[in-house]
């Protein structure tokens, strides 16, 4: 029987399988009922999770603003996402007259349902994974997709139309903003020559943020984007349509929704930690595989800090200024970013670089692309500022303003 300390799934399956035989269950029924175990374990504990991600980000953001944040319901207001919960689940669900129903109901599970599909993927640990695909990577950005489809529904399916333009307006953003973080993935898949999440951790000796910082940081803008956090927050704004696709859900269903975004944006952290962090790797992982997740979860709840921060700090764009920031600005530099990459990491390998020779060589490719995107940034964002000079008229009490083609008799400024 495998060792709990080195093999903690294997250990947990062994015992249950050796209980479920004992009660006289076929191999194919214990197959089965193993993986309905599995498949409800590991989306039970993510979103129980989600109650500590909601008390820990208020507590950042009061503490952003310098304000208490959650403080009255148990100690350091632990429990006030519990009060919190209790209120949701005894809401009144209103359902609208006239809205489809089918959609209309669907689309909160889909929200919190294409962010458990990520965690099904997702390596936790050396020997610690829900299912292990070749093509790990692409699985993540076909669940994605479903995210998008479940806010077109939301807005498709109210009957209302400001929820539809919301919902039109925040597909918008979310497709848009996809295209380079799909991009941008690419390269930490050529770096490690596999769509395998595990394989990409496993190659990782050097964090790929080394090699490709760039690319780091564009996934991290466009995760942030794509889970609707300032200042992409366009699906929660409340100075534009009615905040968006949710204004026709109450109760359990509203609930759905803010749990899909807090879970949403700390799973993006999670994948940027694994992909371009190491993910799980750390001192001691191959024997004791439980402290994989401690290194995860240490890695991710950095990254989430950082978002945490933009999300405080930043003010919200309008809708025209993040579509043309992603279309002009950042789609052209992953593209860039990617054929540049590609083409002198083969180079360097082909030329029979070390390790650390190509990690050098991509992090000075990948500074330079920074600082010529910077420079074309600055340049095309400078504001086009007339300077007038000579006298300019002095505003003087009781004195009128002087009618078109007058001669201005008030006192004058020299600028």
């Amino acid at each position: 029987m495998p060792n709990f300390w080195t093999d903690p799934i294997g250990f947990i399956v062994q015992w249950l399988t050796n209980v479920l035989t004992g009660w006289g269950a076929g191999p194919d029924l214990v197959k089965f009922l193993l993986t309905l175990l599995g498949a409800v374990v590991l989306p039970l504990l993510a979103m129980l999770f989600v109650i500590f991600l909601i008390w820990y980000e208020r507590k950042m953001y009061s503490r952003l603003q310098d304000r208490l944040g959650p403080n009255r319901v148990g100690p350091w207001g632990i429990f006030q996402t519990f009060a919190d919960m209790g209120k949701i689940f005894t809401k009144e669900i209103i359902t609208p007259t006239g809205v489809d129903v089918v959609p209309y109901n669907l689309a909160p599970v889909l929200a919190v349902a294409a962010v458990l599909l990520v965690w099904a993927v997702m390596p936790l640990s050396i020997n610690i994974v829900g299912v292990r695909l070749s093509v790990g990577l692409l699985f993540v950005i076909a669940a994605g997709g479903l995210g998008e489809l479940a806010i077109m529904m939301a807005g498709w399916s109210s009957n209302n139309k400001y929820a539809l333009l919301g919902g039109f307006r925040a597909v918008a953003l979310l497709v848009s903003y996809e295209v380079p973080m799909v991009i941008t993935m690419l390269i930490p898949a050529m770096l490690a020559g596999s769509l395998d999440l595990n394989k990409i951790v496993e190659t990782q000796n050097v964090p790929f943020i080394l090699m490709a910082p760039v690319a780091a940081v564009l996934f991290f803008i466009t995760q942030i984007a794509e889970s609707g956090r300032a200042p992409f927050s366009i699906t929660e704004a409340e100075s534009e349509i009615v905040a968006g696709v949710n204004v026709e859900y109450s109760g359990l269903k509203f609930g759905m929704f803010y749990v899909g975004d807090f879970l949403h944006a700390f799973t993006g952290s999670m994948l940027f930690a694994t992909l371009f962090l190491s993910g799980y790797r750390g001192p001691f992982v191959e024997q004791f595989p439980l402290l994989g997740i401690v290194y995860l979860m240490a890695k991710t709840f950095i990254v989430y800090f950082f978002s945490i921060l933009f999300n405080g700090a930043l003010p919200r764009f309008r809708i025209d200024q993040m579509l043309s920031f992603n279309w002009k600005f950042l789609t052209p530099l992953a593209v860039c970013i990617v054929f540049i990459t590609a083409l002198v990491d083969k180079l360097v390998v082909e030329l029979g670089g070390a390790l650390l020779v190509r990690i050098v060589v991509l992090f000075v490719v990948n500074l330079g692309v920074y600082w010529i995107s910077s420079e074309l940034l600055e340049k095309n964002t400078r504001p086009n500022v007339k300077v007038v000079s000579g006298a300019r008229p002095l505003a003087t009490p009781g004195v009128s303003a002087p009618g078109p083609g007058a001669q201005s008799e008030t006192n004058h400024l020299s600028v």
